[in-house]
């Protein structure tokens, strides 16, 4: 029995952890100043709330939103979503924009927030695509 427990507890140290979803890239012909404007401008308009960001390391990062769930003040519980931006200048005048969107389970009970992370499908990146689709709208 002893060796048994030891094998299974061995087998799913060993398993594969679920991959996570690969970031959506892409290439603009613009310069990363311009990028930066549009890809913070574009967020703002789209209704994602801009919690942090860092020019120097090319970072913008997003609030959460709700996916769906239901929220009653002092208890909330559902899926939520955030965006991470990286604009990073591949020449003079190219940049590319990296986004990286984190899902992920919260369950709120009297202002106290448990979150827990959910893998993301690989082939389930539209509202990645959608972004960076605004942002060369936009451009």
């Amino acid at each position: 029995m002893k060796v048994l427990m030891c094998v299974l507890l061995l087998v799913l140290a060993l398993a594969p952890a679920a991959p996570a979803a690969e970031p959506v890239a892409r290439t603009f012909n613009a310069p990363a100043d311009r990028v930066w404007t549009v890809a913070e401008a574009v967020l703002k308009q789209l209704g994602w709330d801009i919690d942090k960001k860092d020019r120097t390391i090319g970072m913008i990062g997003t609030d959460s939103r709700r996916v769906d769930g239901e929220n009653w003040g002092v208890y909330a519980k559902g899926r939520r979503h955030r965006l991470t931006l990286y604009v990073k200048a591949a020449s003079d005048n190219r940049t590319t924009v990296t986004v990286e969107r984190g899902v992920f389970k919260r369950e709120r009970i009297l202002w106290m927030d448990k979150d827990e992370p959910v893998p993301i499908s690989s082939d389930k990146h539209d509202v990645e695509r959608s972004i960076l689709a605004a942002i060369a709208k936009a451009l």
